[in-house]
C-alpha cells in the first residue's frame, strides 16, 4: 500500500474520529433540575442552587481544560503522524471522561431528590445541617467561610459513608469533591439510624480541620503515657473513626451509643478479630470507648449497661482473634485516647475541646426523653433539635412505636421547607438554601 493511499485512508478515518469526540466533549456540560428530571413539586427536597452551581463549577473547570485540550488538536492537527494524533486525542479524551464521571456523580444524586426517597434524603440533610448548627451555636465563628451543607444520597453498600469536601476521588479521576457527600444504604433511611451522625462527624473533623491536630495529639499522647508502640501505631490509625464515634455520641447521646452498638453486633468471629492495617477499631474493644465516653460525658449507668450487654454478648474466654497487646492495655489506652479527643483542647478549635463545641448535658437527654413520649403518641415535638429526633425516635422504637409509622411521622416533619426555613433561617456559616 503506498504512503498516498495510507495518508488519504487515514485523514479520512481521523477526521470522522475527531467529529465523534468534538460532538461527546460537548454533551456534558451543564447540570440543572430539569435535567436531571425534577420537577416543580420535587423543588421541596432539591439540592440548593449553590449544590448545582458548585456541580456546574467543576463541570465548567473541566470543559475549560478539554476546549484547551481540541484547540491543541486543531492547531497540531497532521494526519500524516497518526500517532501523535492519536495522543492528543487521548489527552482530550481524559477530559471527555473526567466531565463524564463527575456529571455522572452529581446526576445520580440530585435526581434522587425527583424518586420516592426524597423526602428521605431531605430529612437526612437537615439532620446534617443541624450537626453543623449545633457547632456554631456553641463556637461561632470556628467555621472558615460559608460552607455548602452534606448532602445525602442512597446506594448500596452495607454501611453509610462519606466523601468530604475537597477530598480527592478516584471516582472522579482524582477531581476533588465540592460538598460532602454522605451515601445512606437503601434499607437505612429511617431517622434512628445512629451511624448517620457518625459520618456527618467525619465531614465536621475536616471541616474544623482537626484532621492532622487530632491524628499528631493521640500520637503523642500514648508516646507520653508510655503505651507500647504497637499500640501507640494502631489508635493512632484508628484515630478518625474514634472522633467520628465520640463526636456522635455529643451530637446524640447515649441514644447514639446504642445505635452504633446495633451497628457493631456480630457474630464474634467479625467483632472480635483484630484487621492489621485497618482504619477502624476493632468491633469488640469499639464499645468499650464508647463506654467510656459515656461515662465522661456523665452518664455512667448507660456506660455500665452499655458494658454489661457487650460482655455478655462476647466472651472473651470462648475464643477470640485480638492481640493481647491491645487486650491487656485496653484498660488504660481507652480512657487516654478518649479524654486527648473528646476533651482536650484544640489550636482549630481556638482552645476548645470537642466536647465544648458539641456540647451534651443531662438536660438534652431528658428533652430527648420527652420528646420519645410525645413521638410514641404520634405527634412530633416541634421545638426537639433534627439530631435529638434521631435519638428519641431510638428510644420511641425500642417503647414500641411502629416503625413505618414513626419513620414517616419524622421524615414528613424534617423534610417540610416550611420546618427547614423556621429552624435554619440562615443556617448560620451552612448554606440551607
Amino acid at each position: 500500500m503506498t504512503t498516498a493511499a495510507i495518508s488519504k485512508t487515514t485523514r479520512a478515518f481521523l477526521s470522522g474520529r475527531l467529529k465523534t469526540l468534538v460532538a461527546r466533549a460537548g454533551r456534558l456540560t451543564r447540570l440543572s433540575p430539569v435535567l436531571v428530571g425534577l420537577d416543580a413539586d420535587d423543588a421541596r427536597y432539591a439540592p440548593s442552587k449553590g449544590h448545582f452551581a458548585a456541580a456546574n463549577h467543576r463541570l465548567a473547570q473541566i470543559e475549560a481544560a478539554m476546549k484547551k485540550r481540541l484547540h491543541y488538536l486543531r492547531a497540531n492537527w497532521d494526519p500524516r503522524k497518526p500517532q501523535q494524533v492519536l495522543l492528543a486525542m487521548a489527552l482530550v479524551e481524559r477530559e471527555v471522561d473526567r466531565a463524564r464521571r463527575a456529571f455522572g456523580m452529581f446526576f445520580e444524586v440530585f435526581s434522587q431528590r425527583g424518586s420516592g426517597f426524597a423526602p428521605a434524603l431531605a430529612a437526612h440533610d437537615a439532620i446534617a445541617i443541624d450537626c453543623y448548627d449545633a457547632v456554631h451555636r456553641a463556637a461561632p465563628r470556628v467555621f472558615t467561610g460559608t460552607l455548602l451543607k452534606p448532602v445525602t444520597y442512597m446506594e448500596h453498600g452495607y454501611s453509610p459513608a462519606t466523601m468530604r469536601r475537597g477530598v480527592t476521588l478516584g471516582r472522579l479521576l482524582g477531581e476533588r469533591n465540592p460538598f460532602p457527600l454522605i451515601r445512606i444504604p437503601w434499607d437505612r433511611d429511617n431517622p434512628w439510624q445512629s451511624v448517620f451522625l457518625h459520618e456527618v462527624s467525619h465531614n465536621l473533623q475536616a471541616d474544623l480541620g482537626l484532621w492532622r491536630e487530632n491524628k499528631d495529639a493521640v500520637t503523642k499522647r500514648l508516646l507520653r503515657s508510655g503505651a507500647d508502640k504497637a499500640v501507640g501505631d494502631t489508635y493512632t490509625r484508628w484515630h478518625k473513626e474514634i472522633f467520628a464515634d465520640l463526636s456522635a455520641a455529643l451530637l446524640g447521646g447515649p441514644a447514639s451509643v446504642w445505635g452504633m452498638m446495633d451497628f457493631l453486633a456480630h457474630p464474634a468471629p467479625s467483632t472480635m478479630t483484630f484487621k492489621p492495617g485497618g482504619a477502624h477499631p476493632t468491633g469488640y474493644l469499639r464499645v468499650f470507648i464508647l463506654a467510656d465516653m459515656l461515662e465522661r460525658m456523665g452518664f455512667g449507668d448507660d456506660a455500665q449497661r452499655v458494658r454489661r450487654v457487650w460482655r455478655d454478648i462476647y466472651d472473651l474466654h470462648r475464643g477470640h482473634r485480638i492481640p493481647k497487646f491491645l487486650l491487656t492495655s485496653s484498660g488504660k489506652t481507652i480512657p487516654e485516647v478518649v479524654d486527648e479527643i473528646a476533651f482536650q483542647t484544640r489550636r482549630n478549635l481556638a482552645q476548645r475541646a470537642l466536647a465544648d463545641v458539641i456540647p451534651f448535658r443531662r438536660e438534652d437527654q431528658r428533652r430527648i426523653r420527652d420528646g420519645a413520649r410525645i413521638l410514641r403518641q404520634g405527634r412530633v415535638p416541634s421545638d426537639l433539635p433534627p439530631r435529638f429526633l434521631v435519638s428519641a425516635s431510638r428510644y420511641a422504637l425500642a417503647a414500641g412505636s411502629e416503625p413505618g409509622r414513626l419513620s414517616r411521622l419524622v421524615i414528613d416533619h424534617l423534610s417540610d421547607p416550611g420546618f427547614r426555613r423556621r429552624a435554619y433561617p440562615s443556617s448560620a456559616r451552612v448554606a440551607a438554601a
